[in-house]
């Protein structure tokens, strides 16, 4: 006899865990790859904080390889990604592990041909591709980005004394709905020992981009990155494609 199918549970507000998601894979310019992850936080309001380290661990080098230690609610796309060298080749995989409430998930990412990313060269039907990036002046080509991977950049900080951060935002406009849509940037806490406060969380620019910035405050000393995410077009609904939004990180010293 089959049982019946029970209703699906009501989504909790918090004491859920958190699922690692591998998105896909694309080529960088100099011949290496980036490896895409997200995840999937079951809760509806609670951030889930999993350090780096043993419980939050990456199957290559020391084990940190970007993946964040502050998990927000629902489904995220494209949070971070891995590099690995031009000859890693198809069989190799990195694996992903988190431990969160007694629970381990261990998810795979390889560079399989069914999981290449081409979305980032333009999305079918729309040619949208996702929004440029700089962190500080336009000018400074070193600190632009476009795709999940991101830069990094460095900046410095003391405890409880906002910090300014600027960003310059280009994008072409084109969207995966075929109407114009907003570059909408959003902050995050991405490691550190606290969850720092941000001045402006969210910013809308025009369809083509412009300049934006936030303050940054740390409660506690150490070391952080926050994260900032360019979107033209509903994260929700742009999916494994990865057409259109761009991530970078800000790596901050802080201070007493």
């Amino acid at each position: 006899m089959v049982a019946a199918q029970t209703p699906l549970a009501p989504t909790a507000a918090s004491g859920q865990t958190v699922t690692p998601a591998f998105e896909g894979w694309y080529r960088n310019a100099d011949g290496t790859y980036s490896l895409s992850f997200g995840y999937f936080n079951r809760n509806a309001t609670e951030v889930v904080n999993v350090p780096v380290g043993p419980d939050n661990t990456i199957s290559l080098g020391d084990g940190n390889q970007g993946q964040p230690a502050y998990f927000y609610p629902r489904r995220h796309w494209g949070v971070f990604a891995v590099r690995v060298p031009a000859d890693f080749g198809d069989k190799k995989t990195v694996v992903w592990t988190l431990k969160v409430r007694g629970k381990t998930f261990a998810i795979p990412g390889s560079l399989r041909a069914e999981w290449q990313i081409d979305a980032l060269e333009g999305e079918a039907g729309s040619n949208n591709t996702p929004p440029e990036l700089t962190i500080g002046d336009a000018g400074d080509a070193a600190a632009v980005a476009r795709g999940p991977g991101g830069v990094t950049v460095d900046r410095n900080a003391t405890v409880g004394k906002p910090i300014t951060i600027s960003v310059v935002a280009k994008d072409d406009g084109a969207s995966a709905t075929g109407r114009p849509s907003p570059v909408v940037l959003t902050w995050f806490a991405h490691q550190g020992p606290a969850q720092p406060s941000f001045g402006t969380p969210t910013a809308r620019l025009a369809p083509t981009g412009g300049t934006s910035s936030t303050t940054v405050t740390f409660p506690k000393p150490g070391d952080y990155v926050v994260r900032v995410r360019a979107t033209d077009s509903d994260v929700a609904t742009a999916g494994h494609a990865q057409c259109c939004w761009t991530n970078a990180f800000v790596t901050v010293r802080v201070t007493p």
